[in-house]
């Protein structure tokens, strides 16, 4: 296909399903490529609606597997999982729903990992400043873990 042409409705069909196979897509991602190639308003929603009812397209697994990775992998906090999920535009629902599903040990396994290595970059251990709190605060709070949990870490 010539760089600056739309690609035909069949054509686009074949190129967004290989686009959602490779990995979980959300809608909003798949309306943005669509909207990359020129294709809009009905025929999107043509192309969405078939690649929903061919499970191409699930919000909740999409939702499920962007948690998964981002506590296994980037070992971020619910607030900023939560965060990226409403940018997506993911309903309420999915959110929460994939949100339960993150293992409590896991979580603070994480957390006690982000503060021990934040303090080895600090060069600080127990007891810390108040500087040093600060700090280590801002920074989980950055990965968006929640105060209450980090004030416990932190004063552990």
């Amino acid at each position: 296909m010539p760089l600056n042409t739309t690609p035909t409705l069949l054509e686009a069909k074949h190129k967004i399903e290989a686009y959602c196979a490779y990995q979980e897509r959300c809608e909003k991602e798949v309306r943005d490529k669509l909207c990359q190639w020129g294709i809009v308003g009905k025929q999107a929603d043509i192309i969405i609606a078939n690649l929903i009812s061919n499970q191409f397209l699930n919000e909740e697994r999409f939702a499920e597997a962007f948690v998964s990775g981002k506590v296994n992998i980037k070992r971020w906090g619910r607030l900023k999982i939560i965060q990226h999920l409403k940018q997506k535009q993911i309903s309420k629902f999915s959110v929460d729903k994939a949100i339960k599903k993150i293992d409590d040990r896991q979580y603070s396994e994480n957390l006690k990992y982000l503060f021990d290595k934040k303090c080895k970059a600090l060069k600080t251990k127990p007891p810390l400043s108040w500087s040093n709190k600060h700090k280590i605060h801002r920074f989980l709070s950055s990965k968006g873990y929640e105060s209450h949990l980090i004030f416990e870490v932190i004063e552990n």
